[in-house]
């Protein structure tokens, strides 16, 4: 989201696409020596950062008389250019406005956007906003446009606005089958963040994980997706799950909840790599509460030693049971000891027998076991995209297709 606090960048933005436009013209053909000199010295001055220097030279080309359109259009140029780095942003809007009655097509909505950034700097926002709109009926919709436009709208407080116009370059973008822009969507979560619209943020911190999986937009999105209208807190360690797969799992309490989580869920065995990765890293092990970690650790270890001594019964008894809900259970809790492609047999059967509480968890696991399993991502992926539900396990699904395997 662009703010008053990044506007220099801004600024660069319009000077840059200036500077590039004129500072070759002073040798175009067609001057006379009397105007194109004085250009031509104005052009090595601006190169050398000498901009007030560079201004009287064009004053200098400037009163010489009998001027063509030509001579004074490229005096224009040279003067808004050489206006703008002198920072006499007055001189700069006034020059401007006379290269933009003189020229026509895709200059003319160029032009209209660097005199937007001109009134913009001078803060007058109201002019700034009239030019931002001739830019983009001359057919400039780039991106340095869109980003004036968002700053104009949050230094008047439309967050409404600008929460519409960037829906609707992401929408545009989604129906061309095209990547949304990074800068369009975190435009669009800033938004929709001041405006209280919690699933609606939630939405496009997804697809910015989707589009742009960076470890920011992983952390943002799953701190809030458990906030979401009706997500389930059975899918809790779920979360915690995914958050340790993209790195953004790092608090020690967050490492003792998860393994806590894990033996809840009767899962040892997952419960003691986590815990050892949180000692790997850092975040047990150390400080006053060492030894509460370490009571976690052996607990751990005596669950995990009870589960492999009673694992083949567990199996069995699964294996007789009239629902596939233990079987689904026990498949997973094989996956979790290494054992996957046992893992993976059972859930299918788990599946097949039915009378599932979660029919669509036990396809959650699935897919996630599938993606251990060593044999490919298709299953996988077919498996996690079959996910329905409107409780989270859904997003969970189709999260651990950009996250990878568990």
């Amino acid at each position: 989201m662009m703010t008053k606090t990044n506007w220099p960048a801004l600024s660069r933005i319009a000077l840059g696409l200036l500077a590039a436009a004129c500072l070759s013209t002073a040798a175009a053909q067609g001057l006379r020596p009397e105007v194109g000199k004085p250009l031509q010295q104005a052009s090595e001055l601006l190169k050398a950062g000498k901009a007030k220097e560079a201004l009287a030279r064009v004053h200098e080309a400037e009163r010489v008389g009998n001027r063509t359109a030509a001579e004074n259009l490229t005096i224009d140029r040279m003067k808004a250019a050489a206006a703008q780095r002198a920072g006499d942003s007055a001189t700069a809007a006034q020059a401007l406005q006379a290269v933009y009655d003189k020229v026509g097509g895709a200059e003319k909505g160029q032009i209209a956007e660097q005199l937007a950034a001109t009134y913009a700097q001078q803060r007058n926002n109201a002019k700034a906003a009239e030019w931002l709109n001739k830019a983009v009926q001359a057919g400039n919709n780039s991106a340095s446009v869109r980003q004036m436009q968002s700053y104009l709208q949050a230094a008047s407080g439309d967050y409404a606005a600008i929460a519409k116009e960037a829906g609707a370059a992401v929408a545009a973008a989604e129906k061309a089958g095209r990547r949304p822009e990074e800068g369009d969507l975190l435009r669009l979560a800033d938004a929709q963040q001041r405006t209280s619209n919690t699933n609606g943020y939630v939405n496009t911190l997804e697809k910015l994980v989707f589009n742009y999986p960076k470890k920011d937009y992983w952390s943002a999105y799953l701190g809030r997706l458990p906030r979401r209208t009706n997500f389930s807190d059975r899918l809790s360690l779920d979360v915690m799950r995914l958050r340790l797969a993209t790195g953004t799992l790092s608090k020690t309490d967050d490492y003792m909840e998860m393994a806590q989580l894990s033996l809840q869920a009767g899962l040892p065995a997952e419960a003691q790599r986590i815990i050892a990765q949180g000692y790997k890293s850092g975040a047990l092990g150390t400080g006053p509460e060492a030894p509460r970690q370490q009571r976690l650790r052996s607990l751990a270890d005596k669950k995990d030693a009870e589960q492999k001594a009673s694992i083949e019964h567990q199996v069995s008894e699964a294996e007789a049971s009239k629902a596939g809900d233990d079987l689904v259970r026990i498949g997973y809790t094989l996956v979790t000891r290494g054992q996957v492609d046992e893992g993976i047999t059972l859930i299918k059967k788990g599946i097949a027998k039915g009378g599932l509480k979660y029919p669509e968890d036990a396809k959650l696991r699935l897919g996630m076991a599938q993606l251990q399993s060593g044999k490919g991502r298709a299953a996988a992926t077919q498996t996690l995209r079959s996910v329905k539900g409107n409780d989270g396990v859904a997003d969970i699904a189709r999260l651990w297709l950009v996250a990878g395997a568990p």
